[in-house]
């Protein structure tokens, strides 16, 4: 009743004028308008409100089961849910993110930041006796260097500390994401063509996984990036052999238990509400082919797997095959930990 009596007063009081606000014509209530609005429809729940020609616009949201949308929105709906919670960073301009590192520093920083490994790996290296500054064993942590003045040695082989460098890459089917290997064809390194810096990837793509791939020197970072504690989100998309079942739908978000534990999907859509067969998953896991696995458990085949989002990045731009630079903005997000 007071609800009612609210929109009753609403419409009989009319609205003030603000300050050099000019008016023209009238609604069909009687009361002045703005120039230049007209008071429309309200617009349904999911759709925004045109303003000029050829403006007007679809649904915001992705979909779940039943709802027809467009192809791409759930996972467009995904990504941009992430960008609006953190903060989307700027496009890059190509140019690489050289942070520089201080004159004196630990010496297990010193080995990271060479992309030797990371950091608490660099202490297992030192502890083990086979990391050496100006010829001589150095075993005990927290050691501090000169980058100027001092040679450190790994394995007998000369450490640069290089700056840090950032790369992002859209990784094409059938390249191996590793630095070397001598049985594959074809790895991930020979995309960086023009790539001057010494980097290796952060984490894993399978060999017939497409999309968003990381580069850097940076060990630190990498295994931030990497280590499942840090959860760090990812978003696929996934085209099946055939359309999933609502039912296996539902179990993969409430949770799946696979050899190795049990494993939920942060986030599921429908690509496409009239096939069924591409679906877009948002996962924290990094556990080695667990997409894959997911849905290999209910009896699907993968028939095509596309990383579309990392840590806050994407690979808007960027054709199949080509990489770019970070920007400092990607940069300092990434070092701030925005991105989940």
């Amino acid at each position: 009743m007071r609800l009612k009596i609210m929109e009753e007063k609403k419409f009989l009081r009319p609205r003030r004028k603000r300050v050099g606000e000019q008016t023209q014509g009238t609604n069909n209530d009687g009361r002045e308008h703005r120039s230049g609005f007209h008071r429309g429809e309200r617009p349904r729940f999911g759709e925004k409100k045109s303003f000029g020609p050829g403006k007007s616009s679809g649904p915001r949201r992705g979909f779940r089961p039943g709802e027809a949308k467009s192809e791409h929105s759930g996972i467009s709906r995904m990504i941009n849910e992430r960008k609006k919670k953190f903060g989307a960073p700027e496009l890059s301009d190509n140019e690489p993110v050289r942070i520089p590192v201080k004159e004196v520093i630990r010496l297990n920083k010193f080995i990271a930041n060479s992309g030797v490994c990371s950091r608490r790996e660099a202490d297992t290296l030192i502890q083990a006796g086979v990391v050496t500054v100006n010829g001589e064993v150095v075993t005990e942590l927290g050691s501090k260097i000169n980058i100027y003045k001092d040679e450190v040695r790994f394995n007998g082989e000369k450490l640069k500390g290089e700056a840090k460098v950032y790369v992002i890459l859209n990784k094409p089917r059938g390249y191996v994401t590793t630095t070397t290997d001598p049985h594959a064809e074809k790895t991930v390194m020979e995309l960086l063509r023009g790539c001057n810096a010494r980097v290796f990837p952060v984490g894993r793509l399978d060999k017939n996984t497409t999309g968003v791939l990381m580069f850097t020197n940076d060990g630190e970072m990498a295994e931030k990036l990497t280590h499942p504690s840090f959860e760090k989100k990812k978003i696929y998309q996934v085209n099946l052999d055939r359309a999933l079942k609502q039912e296996d739908f539902d179990q993969i978000m409430t949770g799946v238990e696979l050899n190795d534990g049990m494993i939920a999907a942060d986030d599921l859509q429908y690509i496409d509400a009239t096939d069924r067969r591409k679906i877009g998953i948002e996962i924290h896991s990094g556990k080695n082919r667990i997409v894959r696995r997911i849905f290999e458990s209910f009896g699907y085949e993968v028939k095509g797997l596309d990383r579309v989002y990392f840590a806050g990045l994407t690979k808007k731009g960027l054709k199949r095959g080509e990489w770019r630079f970070l920007t400092e903005g990607e940069v300092n997000i990434l070092r701030m930990g925005a991105f989940k």
